[in-house]
């Protein structure tokens, strides 16, 4: 099976009732192809020369995909914008700007291609069994690309106030989608971490130098490193990235223990994800079918009360399996990044489920299955293509 052989094979719709009523915040609806949402929210940064912490959204997109939402800049022209990968309509003028809260679901239309007939039998089956049951809520891979090859999370570090280990992952750590040019840069940092000037001398003109150049000034003054002030000048979006990837993690893990209490071993099937073990379930009891489609898990953050019984000690395991405290999992500094709080349904339920089956024009003799449904606001659409290709 293959997934995003073209772009177009990734089609996501942002779905809002969200209007435009007057007021100082230009609202815009945006499209783009092949580019991540930050990048993409960066691009019409500099292009219209505004302030980044005057545009809103509403949250991430995914990059290998063509994908619409929605976004609001305070005081911003009144006009359109066209460039490679991105096209930005102005919608009008709104009193407020537009947020995560302002959108309730997500469109998909994804094709699965060169797919044989045993695959889209199985696939089928699969996706009957999803209409009954829906399917468990993992934040997917996608979520977790800050993670390097050290397998050590940043916010981790991070909430930890090791500020020296926190830069060094963000910045030196080794990704397995690093680019021939990142590679090299990251050798530099990694071979010669702790001698600042000739870091910055070696490295290419990036935020890394100007995170390096900051160090060295420290140093050249006469004062030890500045890790923690080092922090500050990474770009406050990909912080967020580092933080929401890390409880995501913690919530995904608790997720499968939760789901594994509810469940005989025999009737899950394991899977892997970044943040670890996954586990789908195959057969349910009644009872475990009405707990599982009413559950709510909270983000694991340092805000959120400790949950009682079962839910509390499932949790209490995942924390002491990664050497972290309830407590711990906050920002002391600085003060513009922060956990998210909040509740995610265990098993999500995609609405209007539907399917068609053709052959593949792409690939001879082999067939192709296009997929349209809408997932709640946080869901991830991959987790539903999990499920009908890696469950035998």
């Amino acid at each position: 099976m293959k997934l995003r052989r073209l772009p177009e094979d990734f089609q996501v719709d942002e779905l809002t009732n969200f209007s435009a009523n007057g007021g100082p915040f230009a609202l815009y609806r945006l499209t783009k192809k092949s580019i991540g949402t930050p990048e993409a929210i960066s691009a019409i940064a500099e292009r219209w020369k505004v302030q980044r912490n005057r545009i809103s959204f509403g949250g991430l997109k995914d990059r290998h995909a063509v994908t619409t939402q929605h976004l609001t800049i305070h005081n911003g022209p009144r006009k359109a914008l066209h460039q490679s990968s991105i096209d930005v309509e102005y919608l009008g003028q709104t009193n407020a700007p537009f947020t995560p809260a302002d959108f309730h679901a997500n469109r998909f239309q994804l094709v699965l291609r060169d797919m044989q007939d045993a695959e889209i039998l199985q696939g089928e089956a699969a996706l009957a069994q999803v209409q009954q049951t829906g399917l468990p809520n993992y934040f997917d891979d996608q979520r977790f690309g800050s993670l390097g090859e050290s397998g050590d999370w940043i916010a981790r570090a991070w909430c930890k106030s090791d500020w020296e280990r926190a830069l060094w992952l963000a910045l030196a750590d080794s990704h397995v989608n690093d680019s021939a040019s990142e590679k090299q840069q990251k050798q530099i940092l990694r071979s010669s971490w702790g001698q600042w000037a000739e870091c910055q001398q070696r490295l290419n003109n990036s935020p890394r130098r100007s995170i390096v150049t900051h160090l060295s000034e420290s140093v050249k003054a006469g004062r030890q490193p500045d890790f923690r002030g080092a922090i500050t000048q990474i770009n406050v979006d990909v912080r967020g990235l580092y933080l929401s990837a890390y409880q995501s993690a913690l919530w995904n893990r608790w997720l499968t223990r939760f789901i594994e209490a509810q469940c005989d071993a025999a009737a899950v099937s394991a899977f892997d994800l970044i943040s670890g073990r996954g586990v789908f379930p195959l057969q349910l009891s009644v009872e475990a079918t009405k707990l599982l489609a009413d559950a709510e898990l909270q983000l694991p953050c340092a805000r959120i009360d400790r949950p009682d019984g079962l839910a509390g000690d499932l949790l209490d395991a995942v924390l002491q399996e990664e050497q972290i405290e309830l407590r711990e999992l906050r920002v002391k500094y600085p003060r513009d990044s922060f956990f998210s709080k909040g509740m995610r349904r265990v098993i999500m339920h995609p609405a209007g489920l539907s399917w068609s089956v053709a052959d593949d024009e792409l690939y001879e003799s082999r067939k192709k299955l296009t997929l349209s449904f809408d997932l709640p606001r946080g869901s991830f659409a991959t987790i539903l293509v999990k499920r009908l290709t890696e469950v035998k």
